[in-house]
């Protein structure tokens, strides 16, 4: 069987940013007939939504563009995740630090930056958190995640699908 790239977006509590960003992505692979060929995850570091379907701001918002994420729940980062994803892509500073350090052992094998390095077009550099405000910043963060997950995108097909797929 052909090797699987292996991609996982980190937020805090995985109900906001990294469950929409998860669902963004994997919409962007099978628009590209690629969703056999990249494993997309979602995770957070805190403990407290484990469980937790995604926060139904983030749903509406996703659903608005005709993405579903009602299936996820969230869950929390934990070491294998070094170990077994190729991309470990974090919200903003708070979260790298928290992932950066689970993540330097001798295993792991995870790229870990920031997932608005995809998004050399937009000026923001960290994805804010929307879950105290309302509607207006899940659709900011909706935008933000489209961006960057086109670039993603042009990277994994650059760096590992060299072959011509997709």
């Amino acid at each position: 069987m052909p090797y699987m790239i292996r991609v996982l977006f980190v937020c805090l509590g995985n109900i906001c940013r990294s469950p929409l960003s998860q669902g963004v992505f994997e919409h962007v692979l099978r628009r590209e007939g690629l969703e056999g060929e990249v494993e997309v995850d979602s995770a957070g570091t805190g403990a407290w939504h484990v469980g937790h379907p995604p926060d139904e701001r983030g749903q509406r918002g996703a659903r608005k563009r005709g993405i579903d994420i009602s299936a996820q729940r969230a869950r929390r980062l934990i070491l294998e995740d070094c170990e077994r994803f190729d991309y470990i892509l974090f919200m903003d500073e708070e979260n790298r630090r928290l992932v950066e350090p689970l993540c330097r052992g001798p295993r792991s094998r995870a790229e870990v930056r920031p997932f608005l390095d995809y998004a050399p077009g937009r000026s923001e550099r960290e994805v804010p958190d929307p879950f105290y405000g309302g509607s207006k910043g899940f659709e900011l963060v909706l935008d933000l995640v489209e961006a960057a997950s086109e670039g993603l995108l042009e990277d994994i097909r650059e760096r590992h699908l060299k072959n011509g797929s997709g």
